[in-house]
């Protein structure tokens, strides 16, 4: 029997593409639980989550997306951790492809795919000329790309709740600091969706500075 991977979806207000990541995580032939972390909405995303058959853990205050990771990790039942955006979509099966590279090597914590930007499709053409998306594929620290083991957040910790970005380069700062292997596939997992209110664009100088903030101390 496989093991049980599970998706953390980190969500404030997604009724607007929460379906269509569900949709594309559902394809995936792997034993799944899907925890949407409700991070205090004002809209349905708490009961379109529901409908969608996702555990469904509730922040009655907003705290953030990195917190919101950290209660996903909480109440995962999952040997294999995934977190996904609640706006991006999976390709279709490469959740095994990453599942097989990973327990090929026992002493391998984490597989990182890549990503691949998408603009979305309800963008009027004015919009769509004042965003900026990469023609290639591309790795980065992204969810939906990193498929990791459970037991690797026993060896470097939960996230910082302080931060508001910038947390998977914590992440892989530790990783390195510990000697932690993992490995690269050359394969696309996830669409990134652009679109007006990716968290980049709304939360620009809050994402640069906590970005800079890492960088500078993963540099000393």
């Amino acid at each position: 029997m496989q093991d049980r991977i599970s998706v953390i979806i980190p969500c404030r207000n997604g009724t607007n593409y929460l379906a269509e990541a569900v949709a594309g995580i559902r394809k995936q032939e792997m034993p799944l639980e899907i925890i949407v972390v409700d991070d205090a909405s004002t809209d349905a995303t708490a009961a379109l989550a529901e409908s969608l058959h996702c555990r469904v853990i509730r922040h009655e205050a907003t705290q953030g997306f990195v917190a919101g990771k950290n209660t996903g990790l909480k109440a995962a039942q999952g040997e294999f951790i995934l977190f996904h955006d609640h706006d991006d979509v999976m390709n279709s099966g490469v959740l095994s492809t990453m599942y097989q590279e990973l327990i090929s090597d026992k002493d391998m914590y984490l597989v990182m795919a890549k990503a691949r930007d998408f603009i979305s499709p309800e963008l009027d053409e004015e919009a769509m000329r004042q965003v900026q998306i990469k023609q290639e594929p591309y790795y980065g620290l992204y969810s939906g790309a990193i498929l990791m083991r459970r037991n690797l957040f026993d060896c470097i910790g939960y996230f910082d709740e302080q931060l508001r970005a910038g947390d998977m380069i914590v992440l892989m700062t530790k990783i390195h600091e510990k000697g932690v292997k993992y490995k690269k596939l050359d394969l696309v997992a996830t669409n990134r969706r652009v679109h007006r209110t990716n968290y980049g664009r709304t939360h620009a100088d809050v994402q640069y500075k906590d970005y800079a903030k890492n960088l500078r101390a993963r540099l000393r």
